[in-house]
């Protein structure tokens, strides 16, 4: 029997839950891969929590496909999941800048953090490198347990393999670049 085709209109842990059921993994395996509780992932597949972009990067690995294909999903609703900020719970919204690049190591987002806020959920960790560059605004980024404070025009390259977080610490939305290397 031929794999079905996955829906485009299905959310991302609808896609997530369709791809590990066709690949006839459990949860238990898909934590072991990921790092991540069978509860965090059970609430992504639901739709429940809207997972960050490293978190869609350490599922693609985990699931053996092209991470594009949740970030295209993500990308597409952009404009809706800024409408509804103030329901969303990771307040931030990213759009990919290397349409294309999918196969490729090095993947670059632009992404707006609404101000005074975070990610909300699990921090991001995922391997390989991490460059932040912030256009505008003022943001934190912790890497592990060491606190940076950066402002307009000054970046951080770090190794994204330790669990890190955005946070904006400003009354301004901040704009940042954002440039994932994944091995």
């Amino acid at each position: 029997m031929p794999k079905k085709k996955a829906d485009t209109s299905a959310s991302i842990g609808e896609k997530i839950k369709e791809i590990r059921s066709q690949k006839k993994m459990t949860h238990d395996r898909l934590a072991n891969e990921t790092g991540f509780s069978i509860d965090y992932l059970k609430k992504v597949e639901s739709g429940k929590i809207t997972p960050p972009v490293g978190t869609l990067l350490t599922i693609a690995r985990a699931l053996e496909i092209d991470c594009g294909f949740f970030l295209r999903q993500q990308e597409s609703t952009l404009k809706k999941r800024i409408k509804a900020y103030t329901t969303r719970t990771d307040n931030y919204a990213y759009t990919t800048l290397t349409p294309g690049a999918e196969n490729k190591h090095l993947k670059a987002f632009r992404i707006i953090v609404e101000p005074m806020q975070a990610h909300k959920g699990v921090g991001y960790q995922h391997e390989g490198e991490e460059f932040v560059y912030v256009l505008s605004g003022k943001m934190e980024v912790s890497v592990g347990e060491h606190i940076n404070i950066l402002g307009k025009d000054e970046s951080l390259h770090f190794n994204s393999a330790i669990r890190h977080n955005l946070r904006n610490i400003g009354k301004e939305q901040a704009e940042l670049l954002v440039v994932i290397y994944n091995p």
